[in-house]
C-alpha cells in the first residue's frame, strides 16, 4: 500500500478514541447487527453451505500456488479480446500507468465504480495532483468523497454515518462537486437516494473515462466481473469510452464455471441476498457496444511478498464480503478509521500488515487489534483463518525473524516496545519446561494470593488497565487433584 492514512495513531489509541463516541458506537452496532442477522437467515437456506465454503477455498488455495500460470493466461484472453494489459509492481507505478492513461484521453475527470484497490494506492488523490478529478459513484463512496472522510467499512463504506448526518453532507456539499442537493432534503431514504441519483447522473452522462475495480477476473476468458447493489457501477463500466480496471493480482480465478461457486457465497455473506441485483461481466472490447478501448491494471503491491508466507497467504482467498467485520467485537466498538486502513476489521489486521510490513506503529499493531474470538473464522465464506494468522503475525512483531519484501529475503528486528513481553514469554517457557518450578509457583502464588495486587506494574499496566487480572485459586489443580485421587493418580 501507499502508506498509512496521515498522522493516523496506532490502533489503542485511534480505538480510545473511538469507544467513546456514543454516536458511531450507535450507528456501527445497529448496521452491524442488522446485517449479520440478515447473513445469517441467507446462509442458513442453503443445504450445502459447508461443501461451498470448502470449495471456495480449494479455488482460491489452487489459483494461489499456479497465480504465475493463470495470470498470464488472463494476459493472453484479455488481449485476445481487444483489451490491453499493465502490470504493476507497487502503488506508485499504478497510479503512474492510469494518470497517464486518463491523460492521454484528453479528459480531466473520470467516473469510479467502488474499487478497493483504488483506495489501496491513494489514486484519487494521485490524479487531483494530476488536474484530474475523480468522482465516486457507489452511494455510500459518494458520501465519504463530499464528507471529506474515509471508508469505514468494505462493504459499506459510511457505515459510521447516520441519515441526518448524510442529510447535512448532501446539502452542504453537492454543489461543490455538481448539482447541489434539493431544496427541503429530508433524511428519509428516498429523498437521499433520489437526490445522490440526480446528482450522479450528469457525471454518468458527461464522463469519457470510467474506473473500476473487479470482485473475480477470469483466466481463461479474461472477463472481469462486477457485483453490486445500485446500478451505478453497469453505468461506469458502459456509458465511457474508456475503462480502466485497476485489480489486485489475487482476484483471478481460472474457470468461469469456477464463478459459480463464488456467486452464491458472496452475495449471501455480504448484502445477504441471493443474487445481487446487478453482476456485471466484461470481455475486451466489443464494436458499438460499452467502451472502445479497455485497460486492466494488475495490482502486486505487496501481494507476492504475502504469497510467499504459509501461513499469512491465506489472507488473499479473501472475496471481500466484509462477513467478518460484521461479526467482530472489536470492529463494532472501534469503527474502521482506527484500523489506519482501507482494509479494516479482521481481514484488514492481517492483510494490512503483510501489504504494508509491519515497520510502522500502526501495521505493528493490527496483528494485536482482535479477542481471538475466533467469530471471523466461522463467518468466512473462504475459511480464511483470521485468529490463526492473526497469531502468526503477533509472533513476527514481538520476535521478528525472515520476511519477503519486494521478493527478496529480509531478517525483521522486533518491534520496539515487546521487550517486556520477550522476556514474560521466556520465563515462561523456562518454567513450563521444568514441572517442579511450575509446582513450586503455582503453590507460592496461592498461598500468596491475599496479597496479590488488582493491576499489574510497570509494562504490565497496559494489559490491566482494560481487564481484571483473574484470582488466583486457594489452591493448584495438581495438589487438588492429588488430594482427592491419591498420588498414584498420574496428575
Amino acid at each position: 500500500m501507499s502508506g498509512t492514512f496521515v498522522g493516523m495513531p496506532a490502533f489503542p489509541e485511534a480505538a480510545r478514541a473511538a469507544v467513546g463516541d456514543a454516536t458511531l458506537r450507535a450507528n456501527l452496532r445497529h448496521a452491524t447487527h442488522t446485517i449479520r442477522d440478515k447473513r445469517a437467515r441467507a446462509v442458513a437456506e442453503l443445504d450445502d453451505w459447508a461443501r461451498l465454503r470448502e470449495a471456495g477455498k480449494r479455488i482460491k488455495d489452487h489459483t494461489l500456488r499456479h497465480l504465475d500460470r493463470y495470470l498470464l493466461r488472463l494476459e493472453e484472453a484479455v488481449t485476445a479480446a481487444g483489451g490491453t494489459v499493465h502490470w504493476a509492481a507497487d502503488a506508485a507505478e499504478a497510479n503512474r500507468i492510469v494518470t497517464r492513461l486518463v491523460q492521454e484521453t484528453g479528459e480531466s475527470e473520470v467516473v469510479k465504480v467502488k474499487s478497493m484497490a483504488t483506495q489501496e494506492i491513494g489514486l484519487n488523490e494521485a490524479l487531483e495532483a494530476a488536474g484530474v478529478r475523480a468522482y465516486e459513484t457507489d452511494l455510500a463512496e459518494l458520501i465519504v468523497q463530499l464528507g471529506h472522510d474515509r471508508p469505514s467499512h468494505i462493504l459499506v463504506p459510511a457505515i459510521h454515518r447516520n441519515r441526518g448526518e448524510i442529510r447535512d453532507i448532501f446539502r452542504a456539499e453537492m454543489g461543490h462537486w455538481g448539482r447541489p442537493a434539493p431544496d427541503g432534503l429530508t433524511d428519509t431514504p428516498a429523498d437521499l437516494a433520489e437526490a445522490a441519483r440526480l446528482h450522479l447522473r450528469e457525471k454518468f452522462l458527461r464522463a469519457k473515462v470510467g474506473i473500476s475495480g473487479a470482485n473475480f477476473m477470469v483466466a481463461e476468458t479474461g472477463t472481469l466481473v462486477v457485483v453490486e447493489s445500485e446500478g451505478n457501477g453497469r453505468m461506469c463500466l458502459t456509458l465511457p469510452e474508456t475503462l480502466i480496471s485497476v485489480v489486485g493480482i489475487e482476484k483471478v480465478v481460472p474457470t468461469w464455471r469456477d464463478l459459480e461457486v463464488f456467486l452464491q457465497t458472496l452475495p449471501r455473506s455480504s448484502t445477504a441476498e441471493r443474487m445481487n441485483p446487478y453482476t456485471s461481466t466484461w470481455t475486451g472490447t466489443t464494436d458499438s457496444d460499452g467502451p472502445r478501448a479497455f485497460h486492466l491494471v494488475l495490482l502486486d503491491n505487496g501481494r507476492t511478498d504475502a504469497l510467499a508466507d504459509e501461513v499469512g497467504r491465506q489472507a488473499l482467498r479473501c472475496i471481500r464480503c466484509s462477513a467478518c467485520l460484521n461479526v467482530c467485537p472489536v470492529y463494532e466498538r472501534a469503527g474502521g478509521h482506527a484500523y489506519g486502513s482501507v482494509y479494516p476489521g479482521p481481514i484488514g489486521a492481517i492483510l494490512s500488515p503483510q501489504l504494508r510490513s509491519t515497520a510502522s506503529a500502526v501495521d505493528a499493531s493490527l496483528p494485536f487489534a482482535s479477542s481471538l474470538c475466533g467469530a471471523c473464522y466461522e463467518v468466512c465464506p473462504v475459511a480464511i483463518d483470521i485468529p490463526e494468522v492473526l497469531v502468526h503475525l503477533r509472533e513476527r512483531v514481538v520476535e521478528g525473524g525472515e520476511v519477503t519484501r519486494r521478493g527478496v529475503r529480509v531478517r525483521l528486528r522486533p518491534a520496539k516496545g515487546h521487550a517486556a513481553e520477550r522476556a514474560a514469554m521466556r520465563a515462561a517457557r523456562w518454567v513450563f519446561g521444568r514441572p517442579g518450578a511450575l509446582r513450586a509457583g503455582q503453590r507460592l502464588a496461592s498461598r500468596t494470593r491475599a496479597v496479590h495486587p488488582r493491576t499489574l506494574p510497570g509494562p504490565g499496566r497496559a494489559w490491566s488497565a482494560t481487564r481484571d487480572l483473574p484470582p488466583v485459586p486457594a489452591e493448584p489443580f495438581r495438589d487438588w487433584w492429588r488430594r482427592t485421587h491419591g498420588e498414584g493418580s498420574g496428575a
